[in-house]
């Protein structure tokens, strides 16, 4: 106690990572919250984009089931059964429930990480299909495009971009859906005009696939 110690790093090589404690135990102490991510962008940049967004799922294993009030207590059983009984995005159920905000003929990124321990996620934002995706986080050269659904291994991570063309409330979901449940989910407002010639229907929260 009272002390202070710094580390410094070259940074190698582009992408987005998942940064982490490695004391053990480290499949108990991540549960807690011990990771995040870090972008290291390739020389030149990325390109421009109207928004750009951290989104990081976590999952925590906690005694006497899911809306327990007050101390959670961890589930070491639970967590080597690789069943949590909570799923999240940044941090807590509802973490993205109301801080993304965006207009119509915008474009956004997302960098998406997963700090597990043990679920490998589908991430997907219902209503729309990406038009980059770049593929663990690759950011150098591979990209693909055109993709609904994307996966993230536990430990990893990847980067989405996509255009926002029709108003409504766009749900980022893990698409094991059951996992919404246990809190698996957040909310991209975009308001703006109608455009019927992509989209003539009711505005409701979440579009079909």
């Amino acid at each position: 106690p009272g002390e202070s110690k710094t580390v410094t790093f070259k940074a190698l090589h582009p992408g987005l990572f998942v940064y982490h404690c490695a004391t053990p135990n480290v499949a108990n102490h991540m549960p807690h919250g011990m990771y995040g991510l870090i972008l290291v962008e390739p020389k030149g940049g990325l390109p421009k984009v109207d928004h750009e967004y951290y989104v990081m799922q976590g999952e925590y294993y906690a005694t006497g089931g899911m809306g327990r009030k007050g101390l959670q207590l961890f589930d070491a059983q639970a967590m080597l059964d690789g069943n949590p009984t909570y799923i999240f995005f940044n941090g807590k159920v509802k973490g993205l429930g109301d801080s993304m905000q965006a207009k119509t003929g915008e474009t956004v990124r997302m960098y998406v990480g997963n700090g597990g321990v043990n679920l490998v996620s589908s991430f997907h934002v219902i209503g729309e299909v990406f038009s980059k995706v770049f593929p663990e986080a690759l950011l150098s050269t591979e990209r693909h495009t055109d993709i609904q659904t994307t996966l993230v291994p536990a430990g990893g991570a990847t980067v989405v971009e996509f255009d926002l063309n029709v108003p409504g409330n766009y749900v980022l979901v893990d698409h094991a859906l059951a996992r919404m449940e246990k809190g698996a989910w957040g909310i991209l407002k975009v308001s703006g005009e109608e455009n019927k010639e992509i989209y003539d229907g009711e505005l409701i929260s979440g579009h079909g696939h």
